[in-house]
């Protein structure tokens, strides 16, 4: 994917979707289970989300 393209150019949205949603809120633990680390793929790209020790989240590609 190019690296120009904004985002609705990858995920268009339909005219005949439902209305929008807000949101979803999911808790990071469980997200993360156990671990500290988490891969999202996201297209072709793979992306690492991270807690530190000190309870921030890091994502990195």
């Amino acid at each position: 994917m190019s690296q120009n393209k904004k985002p609705e150019e990858h995920f268009p949205i339909r005219s005949d979707s439902p209305k929008l949603q807000p949101p979803r809120r999911i808790d990071i633990c469980d997200l993360l289970g156990d671990g500290r680390e988490l891969r999202i793929l996201h297209g072709s790209e793979e992306y690492r989300l991270s807690l530190t020790s000190k309870g921030k989240l890091i994502l990195t590609k």
